[in-house]
């Protein structure tokens, strides 16, 4: 290999990847997923469009490929955590059953018999349709666990449907690793005339046992960056050597048996990494420092991945197969809709999940391409069209799975997504739960600067006045208890009961509710990240304390000023709602010598303001100075 045009071609890349990533995020933006959009960067500049990445860049770059793989595979394999699979192991097993084994036949058999209307099969002999006939089918089994994952977390789903649809994404993406071993041998003996006598499954039987085995060695090789104290970033680049090599050593082993026994011994590299990740995700304390390690890395191996695809596709290629595409995106829904029902009733699982159960499982991504890729590959004649027909499929499972996935879940009631915002009138009124001295306290605190203050009563059963303020009774700490409070319009919820309680009323005011200011006072540390991804405003007292006192001591003047100590003197949060300052600059307002503006918040992000900054609708401008003046610029925003 030239060392110097490797060079060119890898800088070369390298600047079309950088672009590509920036192009794939304008494809974000209209909603399209952002593998369609490195891939069809890659389209435009390979040979196809603009020649950047030319046919001879993309074979010598392979290599990267192989490194994309690996990763791909260890993130597969990290998703497989048994102790999250357990409590739907039943529901689990027969889904895969179904989603796996209908899939593969009843594609094997339509795409055989249908093998005329597939032009690059039309003139194959029948063993030549077979063997395309299982890839094909291979892939339709394999989803997208990352996808898979992404829409669980935005639509914060829970429940026994999620548990099920993401023990069968994980397990589906081992097994189908497995199958496509045993596939792609079949195939390549088929497609090679050679026999496939009882010694051949034998052979093939030892190939993916030792890679089993090896999968086992990998897991313990890849805990050792882990047991160091060496950055997460360099045990991030231990992974991609570790998985390279194995891609380097399954070539050698392939060269040296077929130099010292006329036959290539097999090892599935993609298998080996799958089983590497899954040895260490279950049987190490490594399982989340190996997830960041992956997290951190895998963002610019999919760029660098699908982009490369994409510079290898031809675009009259795409054009000319995409019908085809689109008939066979068909037929594995038509097949995973099967499967589906099958999973459901073998498993006696609500009858209410058996015509929605296949619509998790219809995205698809990594591995997916990476056993396309592998194909085109290995099989030239004929690979270029079967990788250009699969890239076409899971650009349309992208586009139409994730909908339908989100739509499933909202449909078994499993989705938490947070209640839109409620409107607000004119009124500025709190609502505190727990009644207790601090809470009695803060009601007049606000009271006296102007704001309505409920205090609601968890604990007692009755309803009493104190110090002026209505207390109310919860009955129960449910949607319908809650509903009873009439929190519509409030403004600020300020939660003050044990972390247990605070928890379930936060998660019904985001679901159901949607107020954007819900402050908690946090009981325990250990409760700090599950309230945090609830997006509430949290008050922990040790650590307040402390902080409050440290900003006393560095700067007393304009501590007391904030916490309203300085008589006449306040401090004030106003959103921006008067279209007549929309587009302003601050300079332009003319605000009371009294009062400065101490920041702008922007979609949750604080900006660094200054005279020239422009106010937007919506922005919160935190304001302090004279109570008067305050008073007054409070209406001049509103309205």
């Amino acid at each position: 290999m030239d060392i110097k045009l490797l060079l060119t071609f890898l800088v070369g890349f390298l600047i079309v990847a950088i672009a590509s990533n920036e192009i794939a995020k304008i494809f974000q933006k209209i909603k399209f997923p952002l593998i369609t959009g490195l891939i069809i960067t890659g389209i435009i500049a390979g040979s196809s469009v603009l020649n950047f990445i030319s046919p001879k860049a993309v074979d010598e770059l392979f290599f990267l490929n192989e490194i994309a793989l690996a990763i791909i595979a260890f993130s597969a394999g990290s998703e497989l955590y048994l102790n999250e699979l357990r409590s739907r192991v039943n529901s689990i097993k027969w889904m895969t059953i179904g989603q796996l084994v209908i899939t593969f036949v009843m594609s094997s058999v339509v795409i055989y018999f249908g093998a005329s209307y597939i032009p690059f099969m039309a003139e194959m002999p029948s063993t030549h349709k077979i063997a395309v006939a299982i890839l094909f089918a291979t892939i339709f089994v394999a989803r997208s666990p990352s996808s898979a994952i992404a829409v669980i977390n935005e639509m914060r789903a829970n429940g026994p449907f999620t548990k099920t649809v993401m023990g069968v994404t994980v397990v589906k993406d081992v097994l189908v690793i497995v199958l496509f071993a045993i596939c792609l041998a079949v195939a390549k003996a088929l497609i090679n005339d050679e026999t496939t006598n009882l010694m051949f499954f034998v052979i093939l039987f030892f190939e993916i046992l030792t890679s089993f085995g090896l999968g086992y060695v990998v897991g313990k090789i890849l805990q050792i960056p882990f047991s160091t104290k060496m950055d997460t970033k360099l045990k991030g680049f231990s992974v991609l050597i570790i998985g390279y090599s194995i891609y380097l050593f399954a070539h050698y082993i392939q060269i040296k048996s077929l130099e010292l026994f006329h036959h290539e011994f097999i090892l599935e590299p993609l298998l080996i990494c799958i089983i590497g990740s899954f040895v260490l995700t279950n049987y190490s304390k490594h399982r989340i420092e190996f997830s960041e390690a992956l997290d951190e890395i895998s963002p610019v191996i999919y760029i660098i991945f699908f982009t490369l695809t994409g510079a290898s596709l031809s675009i009259q290629t795409l054009m000319s197969v995409f019908g085809i595409a689109v008939g066979l995106f068909f037929l594995r829904l038509i097949t995973m809709f099967f499967g589906g029902i099958f999973g459901v009733y073998a498993a006696q699982d609500p009858k209410k999940y058996a015509l929605i159960a296949w619509m998790p499982y219809l995205t698809q991504a990594g591995v997916a391409l990476g056993l396309a890729t592998i194909i085109s590959n290995i099989f030239p004649a004929w690979g270029h069209q079967f990788e250009t027909i699969i890239i076409a499929i899971i650009v349309l499972n992208q586009l139409i799975g994730p909908p339908l996935f989100k739509w499933s879940l909202n449909f078994v009631k499993e989705s938490h997504l947070r209640a839109k915002m409620p409107a607000l009138d004119s009124t500025r009124d709190a609502v505190i739960f727990g009644l207790e001295d601090q809470s009695i306290a803060l009601a007049t605190q606000l009271q006296k600067n102007k704001w309505e203050a409920r205090i609601i009563n968890v604990d007692r059963k009755q309803e009493k006045v104190v110090n002026d303020f209505k207390v109310l009774q919860l009955t129960s700490i449910s949607f319908t208890g809650i509903k009873q409070l009439a929190l519509d319009k409030t403004e600020a919820i300020i939660l003050m009961l044990s972390d247990e309680d605070n928890y379930k009323i936060a998660e019904l005011i985001y679901e159901h509710i949607g107020t954007k200011d819900v402050i908690v006072r946090l009981n325990n540390r250990d409760n700090f990240e599950k309230f945090h991804k609830l997006g509430v405003l949290i008050i922990e007292p040790a650590t307040a304390m402390v902080s409050l006192l440290d900003h006393f001591v560095r700067s007393p003047n304009a501590t007391s000023l904030l916490l309203g100590m300085d008589e006449g003197q306040d401090s004030m949060d106003v959103e921006i709602r008067n279209e007549d300052i929309h587009g302003m600059r601050l300079r332009d307002l003319r605000l009371p010598a009294d009062v400065l503006v101490l920041s702008i918040k922007r979609k949750g992000q604080l900006l660094v303001s200054h005279g020239y900054t422009r106010m937007r609708l919506g922005d919160v401008i935190t304001l302090v100075g004279g109570e008067t003046s305050l008073e007054e610029l409070k209406f001049k925003f509103d309205t």
